[in-house]
């Protein structure tokens, strides 16, 4: 099932296109698995060299999409290629499209109160067919693990949607995914927020020249902390160019 990839700093990111992601998620949803997929920018791999169990969760995940344009220039310092960046606030929307010509289940868990519900409703007028199996909000918490998981599976999606944001919802999803009876279990962030406009997304032609990283921050000047990490991404994946290491 999974393409060719490149090791960026230690972690495993597959060489797919949209296109590809795409009919690979298909594929998934009927060869009778469960498949976990994890949306890799440039934050999840310098949190995964400090947390060697995100580490392995994003190395084993069934697919490890390039979200975020550093992802795909640091293969490219590195030699190697990436064939384009692979959002996962458009894999949702074109794998939810997927499910609503195949009427595939759906449920959409995490984010702030009452915004799960708003998104599912919102993909459910864009992409008519797909069934809404249940919305929560709920929390990662390890206390509330087991009831949120009985929850899920009494709804027996083909899909489970995470939005705790992470690497929260990805060690979440990876310690739960045997318990949920869903094919494929996404960590998708925001994404829920963009979805319904409580977020905005970059302009398409910021989206294009790769800076809507820069367009994020400049509307979530909060998020400035977490930025101060890609200065040392990109010098250590200078040094794995010099050293091979």
């Amino acid at each position: 099932m999974k393409s060719g990839f490149v090791n960026i700093l230690g972690v495993t990111v597959h060489d797919v296109s949209m296109d590809g992601a795409v009919s690979m998620l298909e594929r998934m949803l009927t060869d009778g698995l469960s498949h976990q997929v994890v949306t890799v920018n440039p934050e999840f791999i310098m949190a995964a060299r400090h947390n060697t169990l995100f580490r392995d969760v994003l190395n084993n995940a069934s697919l490890s999409v390039p979200d975020g344009i550093g992802v795909v220039l640091a293969a490219r310092i590195l030699g190697k290629n990436l064939r384009e960046r692979v959002t996962g606030v458009d894999l949702v929307e074109r794998l939810t499209a997927v499910a609503g010509r195949k009427q595939f289940r759906i449920y959409f868990l995490g984010a702030r109160d009452g915004v799960a519900q708003r998104a599912a409703d919102i993909l459910q007028k864009r992409y008519p067919g797909f069934i809404i199996a249940g919305t929560y909000g709920g929390s990662p918490s390890p206390n509330e693990e087991e009831t949120i998981c009985k929850r899920i599976r009494a709804t027996d999606p083909d899909i489970l949607f995470v939005a705790y944001g992470a690497p929260v919802q990805d060690l979440w999803i990876a310690r739960n995914m045997h318990k949920l009876g869903t094919h494929i279990a996404i960590g998708i962030g925001g994404t829920f927020d963009f979805i319904t406009g409580d977020a905005i997304r970059a302009p398409r032609w910021v989206q294009t020249l790769g800076m809507e990283w820069l367009h994020r921050l400049a509307r979530q000047p909060q998020r400035w902390r977490r930025m101060l990490a890609l200065p040392r991404f990109g010098m250590l994946v200078f040094q794995q160019f010099i050293t091979g290491r």
